[in-house]
Formats: structure tokens, sequence, C-alpha cells
């Protein structure tokens, strides 16, 4: 008697052993595993609700709104975003990088003072039509993270321009970063008062104008505020005081 033949789909089974295998194996190596088709629908339904809700009344949101909004239970939004950081991390990502790219973009403009008016004039755009990013570029207690990384991508572009500003004469020598990081925050409360965008744009002229060169004028008092002093007074006061 020969030796045993193989055992019918003896070959399949161990193939598709080995294939789920591997995909517990890519799973594990993520961290991550992938969302099923009902549960990436659910997912997409949770970013979309919460982008309209902080859109119109800011980074404060929770959960139980968001849920009610997109029509999943409650415990659905908490197992794919746990934490809102991670939620508005997901919502203003994107938006994020656009205003460090019009910043990127400024910065390759010859005339330095005037592209950086026109980029803060885009950021008081942005501001006005959205409150969530408002409150991400002007102080809010509920992302400081998040504000700070803000803050972090788009403040060496707006270094560039101010210095440049400064060597062309057309910005005080004494006006630093932390002068123009304070700008949004002024723009913020106008515009969270119910002002609307040209009241904004006026308070933002106002602003600029104080900060250009003229001849014979006196020195700005005092010096800019220290970056931790920024970041408290971006942080905006503590929730729920």
């Amino acid at each position: 008697m020969g030796p045993p033949g193989p055992v019918p789909g003896a070959g399949a089974r161990r193939g598709a052993g080995g294939r789920r295998a591997q995909g517990r194996r890519a799973m594990a190596q993520s961290g991550r595993a992938p969302l099923r088709r009902d549960a990436e629908r659910n997912r997409a339904r949770i970013v979309e609700a919460a982008r309209d809700l902080v859109a119109a009344s800011g980074l404060g949101v929770g959960h139980d709104e968001i849920a009610r909004a997109a029509q999943v239970g409650v415990g659905t939004v908490y197992r794919r975003f746990p934490r809102r950081e991670e939620l508005l991390e997901e919502l203003f990502g994107a938006q994020v990088e656009h205003v460090a790219g019009l910043a990127r973009a400024a910065a390759g403009q010859a005339d330095a003072w005037a592209a950086l008016r026109r980029f803060l004039e885009e950021v008081v755009r942005l501001q006005a039509a959205d409150r969530g990013l408002r409150e991400l570029l002007g102080g809010s207690p509920h992302a400081p993270a998040l504000a700070r990384s803000a803050r972090e991508r788009i403040a060496p572009e707006v270094a560039g321009l101010l210095a440049r500003s400064q060597a062309d004469g057309r910005v005080r020598a004494e006006v630093g970063v932390a002068d123009l990081a304070l700008v949004p925050l002024m723009t913020a409360a106008v515009l969270a008062a119910g002002a609307g965008p040209d009241v904004a744009g006026r308070v933002l002229a106002v602003l600029l104008a104080g900060l250009e060169a003229v001849p014979g004028a006196a020195p700005l008092p005092g010096a800019p505020a220290p970056d931790e002093v920024v970041d408290r007074v971006l942080a905006g006061p503590p929730a729920g005081s």
C-alpha cells in the first residue's frame, strides 16, 4: 500500500487559515481592526453630524448631541471616539492643514507685510464661517492640546513673515510673534459677541495699524507675552467656569 494521499480540502483549509492569521497579525500591527461596512457608515454619519454641530455651536458639543444628530446610539459615538479630542482631531485636521497651507503660501510672496495682512484677513473670514474653527484658533478650554498643535504648525510661517516685514521697515521692531498670536483671540471675541465679519475685519485693521512702523512713533510698552502666558490665554477659561 502506498503512502496516504492528501486529505481532501486540507490545502484550502490551510490557505484560508493562513489568510486569517495574516489578517489578525496585520490588525495587531496596525492597532486598529478594520470597520465593518455598517460601522464605517455609522462613523461617517457621526463625523458629518459633529462637523455641522461644531460649526454652529462650537467645540463644547457633547457625545449625546452628536448621537441624536447622527441618529445612532450614544454608545456608538463613544466606541468610535472615546475622547472628544479624537473627534476634534478628525474634524479639524484638514482645516488646520488648510490654514497652515495659507500661511505657507503667504510666506512665499514677495511683499511680506501685505501677505501677512491677507493671511490674517483670511483667518477672520474662516473664523466667521465656522464657530468651531474660531474657538480652535481663538482660544477654547475644550481642545487645548489641539489648539496648541495648530498654533505650532502655523507659527513658524507667521514668524518668518513678521521678520521679513520688520526687515523691510514695515512693522515695528519690538513686535513679537506672541503679539500676533493674540490677534485671532481678539477677532474671535468680536465674532462671538454677535458681530459680523465686517466688524471683525475692522478690528483686525485697527490692530494691524498699531503694528505698522511709523517714523517718530513712541515704542510699544513692555515686551511680548511669554509663550506659556499665550498658551494660558488661548486655552480660555476652564470648562464650566
